[in-house]
């Protein structure tokens, strides 16, 4: 990242964990423990301890829980520093979901659950998942782009709650230690409430690993079968209805911490093509010597550019205590498809050697396809800025 604005102090930070990434984590980027559905626990652990001994795990969290407790514009700067590996973000445990889950357990959890679930996910000592994801049911319902469709319920008994249902696309579910369930507790389109439990559990059963296009999310994406879970009135995460407003609480600045690590992968992928473009020949010269290739570099630039300036704007909002809806929906969708184009070049650039693992690259655009339809399809969001404007609230 070349920018002269940005302040000495966010300059050191990015600096430091650019630097560690290349040193310590890319060298992991051949280990076999990374997986089709992910990498392993036992490759995340060892990927910790060395974040831990060089000060960086859990950069991002409060300082009460071990972390630096930066700002959301920080975490623009460190975020996109990690992702310059797709294994950077596991290392520094400011990966999806675990990071999106300790914002939210952090300002919503009562202190019981925080001693219980937001400390040892914190301090990197546990993962989680957010099971709010559904497959369309017989009758076509199923919460995904469109939450109001949720199926899964949660009926009252004595102080608590059975909850049944099934979810899907739930990432982290295989070896995480607790889950937050999204469930139906009224008759209302936005009747939800959040509830917290332990795993493994009985009644939470995962019924498949997806085999999906991205590979570099912890435990991968899975299928599950919520049967007759009991939860108690303590379990409850926030208040009973208010699932949706929490849910908003933690979309919003983890649609930006995605753009964030993506980021830095589309900055890896260019400076893979740009060297390429330095020293392959081709046709009497360089290849970056050809018109149609330093232009195509030239294009990478200018959306990284924009994407980074985007995520900035958005993320001081959020430090400034505003909501950001529309900044951060604007942000997921600018972001994602810059990043994707950047990393589309980046592969044309590279031809043939683009399509082998022989360079960062190939895996980085089939994860980095998959981030245009997570965390709400680019369509959604149109569609959601478009009904703002046409009611005259943008």
């Amino acid at each position: 990242m070349h920018d002269a604005t940005l302040p000495s102090a966010h300059r050191a930070l990015f600096d430091e964990v650019r630097a560690f990434v290349k040193a310590e984590v890319i060298p992991f980027e051949a280990d076999p423990r990374w997986g089709h559905h992910g990498p392993s626990d036992d490759l995340r652990r060892d990927l910790n301890a060395k974040a831990k001994a060089a000060g960086l795990l859990g950069v991002h969290v409060s300082k009460d829980y071990g972390g630096r407790g930066l700002s959301h514009v920080e975490k623009a700067v460190a975020l996109e520093a990690a992702g310059y590996s797709m294994l950077g973000p596991v290392a520094l445990h400011c990966q999806a979901p675990d990071e999106g889950n300790i914002h939210m357990l952090e300002l919503i959890a009562t202190p019981e659950q925080k001693a219980k679930y937001l400390a040892p996910l914190a301090r990197g000592q546990t993962r989680s998942c957010f099971a709010m994801t559904e497959p369309a049911g017989a009758d076509g319902m199923g919460s995904g782009a469109d939450p109001a469709m949720l199926a899964t319920r949660a009926v009252p008994k004595g102080n608590g709650f059975v909850i049944s249902g099934r979810k899907w696309l739930i990432t982290g579910a295989e070896g995480a230690a607790f889950t937050i369930i999204m469930a139906r507790t009224g008759d209302g389109p936005y009747d939800a409430t959040m509830f917290l439990a332990p795993l493994p559990h009985p009644a939470f059963k995962i019924v498949r690993a997806l085999d999906t296009l991205d590979s570099s999310f912890m435990g991968g994406h899975a299928e599950i079968d919520i049967e007759g879970l009991e939860v108690s009135g303590d379990d409850v995460l926030g208040k009973v209805g208010e699932g949706y407003k929490y849910a908003q609480v933690r979309l919003a600045p983890a649609r930006l911490t995605h753009c964030m690590r993506w980021l830095g992968a589309a900055e890896r992928a260019h400076d893979t093509a740009a060297h390429y473009a330095r020293t392959r020949l081709g046709f009497g010269k360089r290849l970056g010597e050809h018109q149609g290739v330093s232009f195509v570099l030239a294009d990478n630039v200018m959306d990284m550019h924009m994407a980074r300036l985007v995520i900035r704007q958005c993320a001081a909002i959020l430090d400034g205590g505003g909501r950001a809806s529309n900044e951060s929906s604007m942000a997921k969708v600018i972001c994602s498809e810059a990043i994707m184009r950047v990393v589309d070049r980046s592969l044309q650039v590279l031809g043939g050697s683009g399509l082998t693992r022989d360079t960062p690259v190939e895996r980085i655009f089939r994860d980095v396809r998959a981030f245009r339809v997570y965390d709400g399809p680019s369509e959604v969001h149109r569609h959601a800025l478009g009904k703002r404007i046409l009611d005259g609230k943008l």
